[in-house]
């Protein structure tokens, strides 16, 4: 039958910041579809109703873990084979970011940057998904292969465009998005497309997911200046990227490696 080409049943999935809005997300897609998850996250906390509601199935385990340390990752990784068996699936979601709402150093315009939040956002954005792809893609070349879908975002395909947040600068709170998250959102693009041609005789397909922005209760001003520069008029809502989740983790997507899929309402077709 069709439908079962999009099969993710007893596969393991690993997430990195599968505690986040899009993480959740991710986590209860693939435990509904029947496979079996790890969630890698720094902050492993009772405050997700998600997951305090599924610590009983056997199915989820959730692990802390410092995606910027290869042996945090390692560790966890041992852990997640013994508890659940050997993952086929990485979803790469861990990143920094910075929300509109907020005013700090990390939203500073580029002339004042802070050096140290760049070197952060780096090791977090991009460093951590090189080592979680080291470590847990390396596991998946010498064992038969698998998925590897690694979240980038529209703004590591073209710029941001600032002028959605001038209205900060009205009030007193000027708000720029931030250089650093735009730079590692980019390479992670490249990150996939190097090693989806470096294990592709291991069977191990590596593919970028890039995403525009998600309705998490944002300002109002903010909401009606990002829809006048989306096509559909509005952000995401946090469920609508799920099926392409489970379209990259399944044999629905066998033939594809390297490639990235946008989904942003429209926002980078203008």
């Amino acid at each position: 039958m069709m439908n079962d080409i999009f099969s993710v049943e007893k596969r393991i999935a690993i997430i990195t910041g599968g505690m986040g809005q899009l993480g959740t997300q991710y986590a209860k897609t693939l435990l509904g579809h029947n496979a079996k998850v790890a969630v890698f996250d720094i902050n492993i906390n009772k405050k997700n109703n998600y997951f305090v509601s599924q610590m009983n199935n056997r199915c989820l385990k959730l692990y802390r873990v410092d995606i910027t340390k290869k042996s945090s990752i390692a560790q966890a990784l041992i852990k997640t084979v013994k508890d659940l068996g050997k993952p086929s699936i990485l979803i790469n979601n861990a990143a920094l970011d910075v929300a509109p709402a907020l005013r700090s150093e990390a939203s500073s315009a580029f002339e004042d940057y802070p050096e140290r939040i760049w070197n952060k956002t780096l090791q977090v954005n991009l460093t951590g998904m090189f080592l979680a792809c080291q470590v847990v893609g390396g596991y998946m070349a010498k064992n038969n292969g698998g998925s590897i879908i690694n979240i980038s975002s529209i703004y590591g395909n073209i710029s941001p465009d600032q002028r959605i947040y001038k209205y900060r600068a009205k009030k007193g709170k000027p708000f720029f998005k931030p250089v650093s998250y735009a730079a590692t959102k980019a390479g992670v693009i490249n990150l996939s497309r190097y090693l989806a041609t470096y294990w592709a005789d291991k069977k191990v397909r590596v593919n970028t997911l890039s995403l525009g922005g998600v309705f998490n209760n944002q300002d109002k001003e903010f909401l009606r200046e990002y829809a006048r520069r989306v096509p559909m008029a509005r952000m995401a809502k946090e469920f609508e990227y799920n099926g392409a989740i489970l379209f990259l983790a399944s044999d629905a997507s066998s033939y594809m490696t390297g490639s990235n899929i946008i989904i942003d309402g429209g926002f980078t077709a203008w």
